[in-house]
């Protein structure tokens, strides 16, 4: 960092397994991705070309190989996966994979259904020769998922190999994990990380209040992703309560007390 402040909370050292951070691309440029790596390589684990946006980019090779330069792992969005398995088409993935080195890869079942059981044969397949993200939760707002079932697919996709499931929260931040209005459900949440350890869970938090729940609620080293990439050092800094929304996290109880109170004081002078 560029100069000392005490009371930073300790962040992970990449490669990380816990505090990982994923960007999603939606189309950058080899231009733009350059400009990302310059401003937030440094902070970024993974990069998922979102939905089907791999099919249509251009310089797809080459913003690949600028990944992974900069040490981020690149992958295919879950989506793509089911286009390829809706087709009948999952060997062909695992050569469209290999056609541009990827190792990592994501398997999920948010627009079409896959029968659980399959999907974690997919899992501990694909999980012998790569690196597995599986996704839990629906797309469609209209298909509710009961607490007991979400903790069951998260736990059984982890034992089938999965290195971390992703809790659906889509772009837009407003289905699985969350309400319409973008709020966290909070009772479903609390039940999930009652079961499956949270380090093995990757958080979808597009919208900035959802990553300061889950900050305030886990800490500095909280797994996040569908992160813009204009809003990756923001992030950062919510992450280390350099930002009004975290501010007083990872301060001492004495010194947040302290400030507040004079805070409090300065309020009622100018009353």
């Amino acid at each position: 960092m560029n100069f000392e402040l005490s009371f930073i909370p300790n962040r992970t050292d990449k490669p990380r397994d816990s505090g990982i951070t994923m960007m999603m691309d939606k189309g950058l440029s080899l231009r733009g991705v350059e400009n990302f790596v310059e401003a937030s390589g440094h902070l970024t684990d993974v990069v998922k070309f979102g939905f089907g946006t791999s099919y249509v980019t251009p310089d797809l090779k080459q913003k690949i190989a600028l990944y992974k330069e900069a040490g981020i792992r690149p992958y295919l969005g879950g989506t793509l996966f089911e286009a390829f398995y809706a087709r009948g088409m999952v060997d062909d993935f695992l050569r469209t994979l290999d056609k541009f080195d990827l190792d990592l890869l994501e398997i999920s079942d948010g627009s079409i259904i896959i029968d659980h059981d399959e999907k974690c044969e997919l899992i501990q397949r694909m999980a012998k020769d790569r690196t597995v993200l599986s996704e839990v939760g629906s797309k469609d707002s209209g298909i509710l998922i009961s607490p007991s079932k979400w903790i069951k697919m998260m736990s059984t996709e982890l034992e089938a190999g999965s290195w971390k499931v992703i809790a659906e929260g889509r772009e837009s931040g407003n289905v699985g994990v969350f309400r319409p209005n973008g709020t966290a459900h909070t009772l479903l949440i609390n039940r999930i990380i009652a079961k499956v350890n949270p380090n093995d869970i990757l958080w979808e938090a597009p919208q900035k209040n959802q990553q300061v729940w889950f900050v305030k609620l886990f800490g500095a080293n909280v797994n996040l992703g569908n992160i813009a990439p204009h809003e990756m050092i923001p992030l950062e800094t919510l992450r280390l309560g350099l930002r009004g929304d975290t501010f007083f996290e990872f301060l001492p109880d004495d010194y947040a007390e302290r400030l507040k109170q004079v805070n409090d004081d300065d309020a009622g002078e100018e009353d």
